[in-house]
């Protein structure tokens, strides 16, 4: 309708499901869209609930798992036709690779660097490891100060990163572009490898620095602009910053990039309040 008002955006369909359902129990009448990434996103039918509506979205986005949304869910009497879920399949991966290709781009230069460097070809560490700062400035190789990012030296170490990059980094690519999380890839994975490299030396990679910028721009969107559908749950939250905490008591068996934790959430945190401050309210919607 002409004068239908988008409210908010999600990733997944349950949320926007949740809370058309509710929003009729409050006698407003709204539904959800599928946009060309396949993201879901509420629209109110009518601007004249608009003011309530957005109330209501807000505190939803707040506390999505009360219980009284799940209530109106149960006793409405709307039948939802969902989409059928779809298994892991080649076809699967390649749709959702078309429409995150940096968070893919990304996912297979880390794959190939540690395949290749378990099988003794060490041409991606030679490339991509970092050199200290007289060097960088005497051979113009500024490349190195990203570089780090891509390099990962076990498998529990690669599988934890590329796990919170492959889930948060999709959501970064869908509300602001390819462009978005590349600016948020080279801002944060430049200051933390920095950072490290001022610290302890060259010997260090991963993509732990920028995997916490993430964490850092999610959990900050949520508060700052929580009607453009990015937030991580507060357990979530508190998991990551107590693994820093933890990494920076010097406790565990291996040694953690801490400083390169610490800046990529300085850095993430960051971005998020450039971006919402500096954009317009509907950008995470588009």
């Amino acid at each position: 309708m002409s004068d239908s008002v988008k409210l908010v955006g999600f990733t997944k369909e349950q949320p926007a499901r949740l809370l058309v359902h509710y929003l009729s129990t409050q006698g407003i009448t709204a539904n959800y869209q599928f946009n060309d990434n396949d993201y879901p996103h509420v629209v109110l039918v009518s601007a004249k609930d608009e003011c309530l509506a957005k109330e209501i979205t807000e505190e939803f986005i707040l506390n999505p798992n009360d219980t009284k949304y799940q209530v109106s869910a149960w006793d409405s009497a709307d039948v939802v036709n969902l989409r059928p879920m779809e298994g892991v399949s080649f076809a699967g991966i390649a749709h959702q690779l078309r429409h995150a290709p940096v968070t893919g781009a990304v996912l297979v230069v880390c794959l190939m660097a540690f395949v290749l460097g378990n099988l003794g070809i060490s041409t991606p560490y030679d490339w991509l490891h970092i050199e200290p700062l007289s060097e960088l400035s005497e051979n113009g190789e500024w490349w190195r100060l990203i570089g780090p990012a891509f390099i990962h030296y076990s498998l529990l170490h690669i599988v934890f990163n590329l796990l919170w990059w492959w889930s948060l980094g999709q959501q970064i690519e869908a509300r602001f572009g390819r462009l978005g999380l590349i600016g948020l890839l080279v801002f944060s994975a430049a200051l933390s490898n920095l950072g490290q490299l001022l610290v302890s030396g060259p010997n260090f990679g991963g993509l732990s620095g920028v995997v916490y910028a993430l964490v850092g721009s999610v959990w900050w969107f949520g508060w700052l602009k929580p009607k453009w559908g990015l937030g991580l749950p507060k357990p979530i939250i508190g998991f990551m910053l107590v693994w820093l905490l933890i990494g920076y008591m010097d406790v565990l068996p291996v040694n953690m990039a801490n400083t390169a934790h610490a800046l990529g959430l300085v850095s993430g945190c960051i971005f998020a309040w450039l971006l919402s401050t500096f954009s317009s309210d509907d950008k995470g919607n588009s």
